[in-house]
This record gives C-alpha cells, structure tokens and sequence, in this order.
C-alpha cells in the first residue's frame, strides 16, 4: 500500500474515533468520498493496525444503530421550521 493511502487511512481513523464522527462526516472533513472511507475503514485498516480498527468499528457500529435517531431528530427539525415560517 502506498504511504499516501496509509496516512489518509489513519488519518480518517483518528478523525472518526476523536470526533465519534459518522463515515460521511469524515468523508466531507478529509475530502473524500463515504464510500472511500467505509472502504479504507473495513477492509484497509484491519491489516494496517488491528488496535484502531477495534476502535473504528466499535464507533461505526455505535452509529450504524442510532442512525434512526438522527434520521428522525433531523426530520422533526425541518418540520418544525417550516411550521415557524
């Protein structure tokens, strides 16, 4: 792997764990796209560092499960100012 790749794969790693940040959070902090970060994430990183893909994982899992949360928060958001207007 070339040493560009590895340093955005930590990169983006530090940033996700740091920031309890969402794959596409990260992608629009580092410029890249989310499928580049999932991708970096669950197949790269595994064989760079086994420790911080433990961490990632725990993270993006954490989100994969309160994603509804968020989706439903953001909707009542919008509706409530459309209702404000």
């Amino acid at each position: 792997m070339d040493g560009y790749i590895k340093e955005r794969i930590v990169t983006a790693a530090e940033y996700i764990i740091e920031n309890n940040a969402t794959v596409r959070q990260t992608g629009k902090a580092l410029g890249i796209s989310k499928s580049t970060v999932h991708m970096d994430m669950r197949k790269r990183l595994p064989l760079i560092d086994s420790e911080l893909y433990e961490n990632v994982c725990k993270v993006i899992d954490n989100n994969l499960k309160e994603r509804h949360i968020r989706g439903g928060e953001s909707t009542r958001k919008r509706y409530l100012q459309i209702v404000k207007h």
